[in-house]
């Protein structure tokens, strides 16, 4: 149902019950004099893709980088899992970021690594311990769900702007992550490839019952792959429902989106 929010009253989830995946409370974000979340909400579901919306420099990428604790809001909680992630320490941190994939929007690939090592490199990383057999599973499973098996001994320079962004999803998805934040996932892609990125998003979601939250300013990719669309406005969720509920409003400010 298409409503707008203020500061609503949000309850405590665990990891183990309820239906919130996560909660974003009250969140406040500035940068010098520049105040780009402001009394932020959002309530992301189990299985729920959400898709942030809003103008360039409006705190999108803010908000996912204050999810995954790469910035620290000023004030607020973000409950992932029913953790608050400013609050953890570091290895608290590391197994809740296993839990959590992040397509960032320049794919962030090492070009000095084959795609193979590439994948690796999130496995090495966190506290979970692999054996080389699984290793290899793990890599070859992520690279068949994006269709680029036959790509894990290549360099990046090699590869297309598509099959980048196929790869790094794939190493998004290596540790089957229950959540996954993506920034702008098909910026710089022709149509027909950021269509395939779009579909890539919904098989993996319904083959992995993840929860997701889409930072795009393609709204094509909104329309495909939203469940839920948020408008960040203002530091703020201003309204929030389907996209087609929002497509439909009268409010000049939702409108320009849909133009």
């Amino acid at each position: 149902m298409l409503s707008k929010k203020e500061t609503p009253a949000i309850t405590d989830t665990s990891k183990n019950s309820g239906e919130d995946v996560i909660v974003v409370e009250h969140i406040y974000k500035r940068f010098g004099t520049n105040i780009v979340l402001e009394d932020f909400n959002l309530v992301v579901k189990r299985e729920e893709n959400v898709v942030v919306l809003g103008k360039s420099g409006a705190g999108k990428s803010v908000l996912i980088k204050c999810i995954i604790s790469l910035l620290k809001p000023d004030k607020g909680r973000i409950l992932v899992f029913g953790e608050n992630v400013p609050e953890l320490n570091h290895d608290e941190l590391d197994r809740i970021r296993a839990k959590i994939g992040f397509l960032f929007q320049g794919n962030a690939l090492y070009d000095s690594m084959t795609v193979r090592e590439n994948l690796e490199f999130p496995l090495r990383r966190h506290w979970i311990d692999f054996s080389q057999k699984d290793v290899d599973a793990l890599v070859m499973d992520a690279l068949e769900n994006v269709g680029l098996t036959h790509t894990v001994d290549m360099m990046p320079e090699e590869l297309s702007g598509g099959m980048l962004k196929r790869v790094a999803l794939a190493r998004t998805m290596i540790l089957k992550p229950d959540v996954i934040l993506y920034d702008e996932p098909t910026t710089g892609l022709d149509p027909v490839t950021a269509r395939e990125i779009d579909n890539l998003i919904i098989k993996l979601q319904k083959k992995y019952q993840t929860s997701s939250i889409i930072i795009s300013h393609d709204m094509n990719c909104v329309k495909n792959t939203a469940d839920r669309v948020v408008l960040l406005l203002d530091g703020k969720c201003y309204i929030e429902g389907a996209y087609e509920e929002l497509e439909r409003s009268n409010d000049e400010k939702i409108k320009q989106f849909f133009e």
